[in-house]
């Protein structure tokens, strides 16, 4: 047994050793050697008996490792007058105590880039600033014990081969080379990074504060924020017991006290601390002997890491989620005056089962003595992924935040670096929208919501991590239409997009119900299949009320969208897709935009984005001093999605409107009522066949379902889910926001021509910079593939690797089966000289290369371009002009 786990058990029944064995866990300052003290003399500014500055460009709030990484940023990227400002001391609240863990790999494909940024920082820090940080990097192993976990990481690594970082695979031999004290036994399989390793946290924050004071930043220490308020120009007084200062933006990067933060300015920022235990023993024998450090290890199943700490091990485990604590009472209560460099009283009870995993995959550590247990609180959001950005609030300008890093010490370096580039040069560097501070919604995500997720997020820190991963806790929110009951009883499989259910695919009578995830094709792929077959021969309804839906009003309301989108403004009665660009040029966003009057548009936006676009709306249209209203009605207005031959057949059942081809032209929106319920009609649909968009009130979704279903009995009208609707896009060449475009892409590499209006007057966001590209030329492009998979698949998905002549040249965006061309299909950005149709590619998917051919876009024309060659044809017949 575990020298030490014993007299824990003792101690947590009041046992005579508790005081002793938890002296540790009551720790309140860091290490006090001569180095980390004088950096904390240089990093400092001193007592404040002198006046802090009265103006700056930007106050950051927060002393941590993020807080003063931006700082240094900012700085030596050349931006005057930089603030911190922090409470109590750096580093006090969760940095002085992190284990300081740095790895390369993260499961999501945008966020490796931050990983990637900070691990070269590290290295160079030292030269820089004369600070040394601790850095160690033996490099790490993720475990794989289970056949699912080998799968998990041939997934990972065809998504790894065309990002930057270093990565491969380890067999068991070879992970018991690097690692001798492994149990061999339990490995599988390995999955290396070099470079990895762990940092001195402490030091860290010291040398980012160095730097950003050699580079001209000023940091007060023991200088609390006691008041907020935003000017009218949009600039902020941050009020100190020292005096107030003006400050263009303001940054929250204040840990676990950035939700009380928030409070100050009405924000009720989505965070709660979590308790995160981990242990250190005294020195092991087989460590001190050796001369090189071991890697890190994670242990997937047993739901830890490790790392040797000097010639101990540390290990800092995952509980699951019935066993891990929540801080929660902080978030109602305040955290406690004073509280800064203190820990929690530890308990090793919750962490026993993974104590007991450690001991099975490192066997030298049931003979350890424990010598620390430190358990301490870290700030975390619902999904464990940081606040990081603007953040938008109604009429708020020039808020930022650096908050709810679960993994502050990996994240700190390219946090710093991507606001600070963010902030400069007014956009994203690069795609991150999965920490758009603003992807919570207030009228879902509650307390009670944002305490669920975290326990859950947390216990699930190291599950397998499928390929259309959902995930249940927390749900349903408030955010459900008025048929969602009706939908589950017809066997609707949910996902979940942005606090919304919706309808991933549908099983019926002699279906696998539920959800199964796996990285091969599963129970939902015949449904599929079947589902497009519908929409294809008959007709389908898709509950599409989770879209972002905005009403655009004001005198000055078509100069703004001119301004704002790169496409015309369209006539009254027509709808267009347009795109906000980046000032650089990028796709930031997508709309659906509808012109319902003179000076009144309504827009539309995918459910993921509704905020991400909301705040680039409201800010251009502060910044530029617009006379217009947006309002966000997304809440208020449902919409259901009917496509297929037969879907106007269904209509003319419920409506005496006219939608004939001439009366309902293909991009036209109408106000009509149908069966009853007025509705806001757009003739448009995702699937590229014969449908329409109908948006109604929220509360009308049912009466407007059930009629539609009655009048289409006759014509065979069922329901259909996103999974099919993903298939028949792609058929039809369909670009998707957040895959094929996105700020990482121009809108000309991305085949978005057609929607980009140079020639028009107005000199719209990103026009130069279009403009300058079109003279230089792309050096990549779009392409459609078909890829050869076995029958049990995998199917691309998106971010997969693309070979040729065995090297990388490009990724995957989307991907999904074609039931019509019964061929897997996959988009994907490649060198020119391999967008010609007919070359062929390779696609990385599970460990096997499979070839790709490029391919003729689109695979199967839109319905519209049906209807319109038809139309010519038969005129041209009418005139005896037959063509072949």
């Amino acid at each position: 047994m575990l020298k030490g786990l014993g007299l824990a058990a003792a101690a947590a029944r009041g046992g005579p050793r508790l005081q002793s064995l938890f002296a540790a866990c009551k720790l309140h300052t860091t290490s006090s050697s001569s180095s980390t003290a004088n950096s904390e003399e240089r990093a400092s500014s001193g007592p404040l008996g002198k006046r802090l500055k009265d103006q700056a460009e930007t106050v950051i709030i927060g002393g941590g490792c993020v807080g003063t990484s931006l700082a240094y940023h900012l700085a030596k990227a050349g931006q005057k007058d930089v603030v911190l400002l922090e409470k109590t001391e750096l580093t006090a609240g969760s940095t002085w105590h992190a284990a300081g863990l740095t790895a390369l790999y993260h499961p999501g494909i945008n966020v490796k880039n931050l990983h990637y940024y900070s691990i070269w920082l590290f290295n160079e820090l030292e030269k820089e600033t004369g600070q040394n940080v601790g850095f160690h990097s033996p490099g790490s192993i993720r475990i794989a014990s289970t056949p699912e976990r080998v799968d998990e990481f041939r997934y990972q690594m065809q998504r790894q081969g065309w990002n930057k970082a270093p990565q491969w695979l380890l067999s068991p031999e070879e992970v018991h080379e690097m690692h001798p004290l492994l149990n061999k036994d339990k490995v599988l399989m390995g999955l290396y990074n070099p470079g990895d390793g762990h940092i001195d946290p402490y030091s860290l924050t010291q040398a980012y504060a160095i730097g950003a004071r050699m580079y001209g930043a000023d940091i007060y220490q023991k200088t609390m924020v006691t008041g907020l308020g935003m000017r009218g120009d949009g600039s902020w007084n941050v009020d100190t017991p020292y005096g107030t200062i003006h400050a263009q933006r303001v940054v929250n990067a204040a840990g676990f006290w950035s939700h009380e933060l928030g409070l100050m300015t009405g924000f009720e920022l989505p965070l709660i601390p979590v308790h995160h235990q981990y242990v250190i023993t005294g020195p092991v024998p087989e460590l001190k002997s050796r001369t090189q450090e071991i890697p890190v290890i994670r242990d997937l199943e047993g739901s830890y890491y490790l790392r040797q700490e000097r010639d101990g091990i540390l290990i800092g485990p995952y509980e699951k989620e019935d066993k891990m604590e929540l801080q929660d009472h902080w978030i109602k209560d305040g955290v406690p005056p004073g509280f800064g460099k203190e820990l929690f009283e530890s308990n090793l009870d919750r962490i026993s089962d993974n104590l007991e995993a450690a001991m099975e995959m490192v066997p030298v550590f049931r003979d350890a003595e424990i010598s620390r247990i430190v358990c301490g609180p870290i700030m975390y959001t619902p999904d464990i992924l940081p606040l990081m950005g603007p953040y938008r609030a109604q009429g708020v300008q020039n808020y930022w935040m650096a908050a709810g890093f679960g993994y502050g010490v990996i994240h700190s370096g390219g946090a710093g670096k991507y606001l600070t580039d963010w902030i400069l040069n007014g956009e994203p560097p690069y795609d991150l929208i999965e920490l758009d501070p603003n992807r919570y919604g207030e009228t879902w995500c509650d307390r009670q919501y944002v305490a669920t997720k975290a326990r859950e997020s947390y216990g699930y820190n190291n599950v397998v991590g499928y390929p259309k991963e959902e995930r249940f806790a927390g749900r349903p929110t408030a955010r459900v239409s008025g048929i969602y009951q009706t939908l589950l009883d017809k066997g609707a499989d949910m996902g979940f997009h942005s606090g919304w259910e919706q309808p991933s695919w549908f099983a019926e009578e002699g279906d696998t119900h539920g959800y199964h995830p796996s990285f091969r094709r599963t129970n939902w792929f015949h449904p599929v299949g079947r589902e497009c077959e519908l929409v294809l021969s008959k007709a389908g309804v898709i509950d599409l009320t989770p879209f972002g839906k905005f009403e655009i009003k004001g005198p000055d309301s078509v100069k703004f969208l001119d301004y704002l989108c790169a496409n015309n403004v369209p006539k009254t009665g027509k709808t267009c897709i347009s795109h906000m660009l980046t000032p650089r040029g990028r796709v930031y966003a997508e709309l659906t935009i509808s012109r319902l009057g003179e000076d009144h548009f309504f827009a539309i936006t995918g459910s993921g984005s509704e905020f991400h676009d909301l705040r680039w709306m409201e800010d251009h249209a502060l910044k530029g001093g617009y006379d217009v209203t947006i309002s966000n009605i997304t809440d208020e207005v449902a919409c259901l999605g009917i496509a297929g031959p037969r879907s106007r057949d269904v209509l003319e059942k419920l409506t005496s409107g006219d939608l004939s081809e001439e009366g309902f032209k293909f991009l036209a929106v109408h106000d009509i009522s149908l069966g009853g319920v007025n509705v806001r009609a757009i003739r448009i649909s995702y699937t590229g066949e014969l449908g329409w968009e109908l948006y109604h009130a929220r509360e009308d979704t049912a009466r407007l379902y059930e009629a539609m279903m009655s009048a289409g009995q006759e014509f065979g009208l069922g329901d259909f889910g996103t999974y099919a609707m993903g298939s028949l896009r792609l058929e039809k060449g369909f670009r998707g926001w957040g895959a094929e475009m996105t700020v990482d892409n121009n809108p000309f590499e991305a085949g978005l021509d057609f929607f980009i209006k140079l020639n028009k007057p107005a000199d719209f966001i990103g026009k130069q910079s279009l403009q300058q590209l079109q003279q230089e030329g792309l050096t990549r492009k779009l392409v459609c593939l078909t890829v050869e998979v076995e029958e049990s698949g995998p199917d691309a998905e998106g971010n997969e690797t693309i070979w040729h002549d065995g090297k990388v040249v490009g990724n995957t965006t989307s991907g999904a089966y074609g039931y019509q061309i019964q061929k897997s299909i996959a988009y994907a950005y490649v060198p020119l000289h391999l967008a010609e149709p007919g070359t062929v590619v390779e696609v990385e998917l599970l460990g096997s290369r499979r070839p790709a051919t490029v391919q003729q876009e689109p695979l199967v024309q839109t319905e519209p371009v049906r209807t319109r060659l038809a139309r010519k044809r038969a005129a041209e017949t009418a005139r005896g002009e037959v063509s072949v």
